[in-house]
């Protein structure tokens, strides 16, 4: 850089822009270090800039410097330092700072709340902190920036991390003006938060509404494909598809890697497979997308093959590609395989077991009716086991009707995260197999007295386009008097050819006829007739479970599939069961 006789603001700012350019440390000293010299030091214009440049740097400490150096701080400087902090991932600062700014009486702006709101998603301690972001809220409102487009979406964003999708709702539902950016974050709160029937049906308002110029992105498109992911909806899931290739968007990475994670967990590896072979490139997420897909259908040795075919490409793996690879060999009883991996990663890979990799290996062994392993394996954790860990060796504990691992667990969990209800009922079945009807009363007394309920189980069922939904108390599907009769009438049927109802997965204590139109009602049974009575006989039926899939339904399915000649795919919380002429793909281990 050259000298100049007299150096203006407008010459600085053009050296700090030229080093943020060129990404140039000793460029930037320099620089720094002149206006120092020619007393523009106390510049707020320049300070905004320098705190820019040093953030572009990744040098955060320089950043604060310039900003405690600075005596006349504007809330431009303050921005400044707040994005720098953001960017950074140091939310608490940011939000301790911005309390400072307003003790002292300086007033936001668009790009203050924005920021802040960005810092309360961005802190470790996100529960702690939502009271924080719904004061932003407040202040934004009383101020009267509530028609800020991107501040709102930016609030939306905030509420979706933190779960509370009825206030992201409420923000969005309340938005004069609506961008793609908008759209696009109230779409993926859904997606990410469970709620992925709803997330479609605002992606539909969404392409009714928005005009040509301000469709849908390739944002946009991930957010809805993970939606006809969770749901299992294939035929919409291949509308998408369409739309994906007509707009241009087949050569963003994230999109594609998204198409891979529908058609595999759509029940289509084949055309999974096939979009993944037809990427010009593919990044780390693009593969663990195949693992993950293979792995959740019970293909571990597969899963495991594709893995080495990464590393022999070059492409180094992620703490996602293990979490999945490790599912995979948990689907498919590959203890010692899974034993080897998770050796590897810290040894071969250098990457350092997470809360995630221990579940998964407790998991692994505990499927396997390894639980004392399991056990040990939790006793020599190098960190704190988290209620993924315990509940793994639960959820274990209550296939294998194991009653001392499950008491063990469940104490931990009860202590850990005492308002979730599902692990009082996993106790709870599992003493109940083991015929323990007192222990189960007490149970379910401690869940009564604690404000609990069970999680109802929910199945969906996407026939001719459209998403069913189905629980077991629905009583307002006009079909519901039909469904009820089929299956009757085919267990009945079915129990003269070997069909013998799995009523021990009934919690109550109750004679055995109860017990049988309890497990006839559940959802997924309920959403398979729908699929007999509303599809082809060629064609395949698709339904996707919220829970475990019970012994029950597993049973029943496998009979269906045989006696009506029907292929049936039904993913649960846990994995994939393809079912064929009365046998499943998982080989009844689930």
């Amino acid at each position: 850089m050259s000298e100049e006789s007299n150096p203006t603001q407008r010459t600085y700012e053009h050296l700090i822009l030229s080093c943020i350019h060129q990404s140039s440390l000793v460029d930037a000293q320099w620089v720094h270090r002149h206006l120092h010299e020619n007393g523009f030091d106390q510049d707020p214009f320049l300070a905004t800039k320098l705190i820019n440049m040093y953030s572009s740097l990744d040098l955060i400490d320089d950043a604060r410097k310039v900003f405690d150096k600075t005596r006349k701080r504007t809330i431009y400087v303050y921005n400044a330092l707040f994005r720098a902090l953001s960017l950074a991932g140091h939310g608490e600062e940011v939000l301790n700072l911005y309390r400072t700014m307003s003790s002292l009486g300086m007033p936001s702006d668009r790009f203050t709340y924005t920021y802040a709101l960005k810092a309360c998603v961005a802190s470790e301690c996100l529960v702690s902190l939502l009271w924080k972001g719904k004061e932003i809220h407040a202040h934004i409102l009383r101020h009267g920036y509530g028609g800020f487009v991107h501040i709102m979406t930016t609030l939306v964003d905030m509420y979706a991390k933190f779960g509370c999708v009825a206030y992201a709702s409420a923000v969005f539902n309340q938005m004069a003006v609506k961008n793609v950016v908008s759209w696009s974050a109230m779409i993926a709160c859904y997606a990410k938060n469970g709620k992925a029937f709803e997330a479609l049906k605002l992606f539909r308002e969404m392409m009714l509404k928005t005009e040509e110029d301000v469709g849908p992105n390739s944002v946009t498109m991930v957010s809805v494909l993970q939606a006809c992911a969770a749901l299992a909806a294939l035929e919409q899931g291949k509308l998408i598809h369409g739309y994906i290739l007509r707009n241009g968007l087949d050569t963003i990475l994230p999109v594609i890697s998204a198409l891979v994670t529908m058609y595999a967990r759509c029940g289509k590896l084949e055309v999974a497979q096939q979009v993944f072979d037809g990427m010009d490139k593919r990044d780390v997420v693009s593969w663990n997308s195949l693992i993950s897909g293979f792995g959740a259908h019970g293909h571990g040795k597969k899963a495991i093959d594709i893995f080495k075919d990464m590393i022999s490409c070059g492409i180094s793996p992620s703490p996602v590609s293990f979490v999945s690879l490790l599912g995979a060999c948990s689907h498919a009883g590959l203890v010692d395989e899974g034993r080897a991996l998770f050796q590897a990663m810290r040894k071969e890979y250098g990457i350092i077991p997470s809360v995630e990799h221990y579940a998964s290996m407790v998991d692994l062994l505990g499927r396997a009716n390894k639980l004392e392993e399991a056990a040990k394996f939790i006793d020599d954790m190098r960190i704190e086991p988290g209620p993924k860990v315990w509940g793994s060796l639960l959820g274990s504990s209550r296939i294998h009707c194991n009653v001392e691992f499950a008491e063990r667990a469940s104490t931990k969990l009860f202590q850990l995260e005492p308002a979730n209800a599902g692990n009082y009922v996993l106790l709870a079945d599992t003493y109940a197999e083991a015929g323990k009807w007192d222990e189960v009363k007490r149970v379910k007394k401690l869940l009564e007295s604690r404000g609990l309920q069970k999680v109802p189980g929910r199945s969906w069922i996407e026939v001719k386009r459209q998403i069913h939904s189905f629980v077991s108390t629905d009583e307002f599907n006009p079909q519901i008097e039909q469904l009820h009769a089929l299956l009757c009438e085919l267990s009945s049927e079915m129990k003269e050819k070997g069909y013998v109802p799995q009523i021990k997965v009934v919690l109550y204590d109750l004679g055995e006829e109860e017990k049988e139109r309890i497990v006839l009602g559940h959802s997924e049974k309920l959403a398979l007739a729908f699929g007999l009575i509303n599809t082809s006989n060629a064609e395949p039926i698709r339904i996707t479970k919220n829970l475990r899939l019970c012994e029950d339904c597993h049973s029943f399915t496998k009979f269906i599939s045989k006696f009506a000649r029907k292929e049936i795919l039904v993913r649960d919380v846990n994995r994939f069961h393809h079912f064929r002429d009365g046998v499943c793909s998982c080989g009844d281990y689930w």
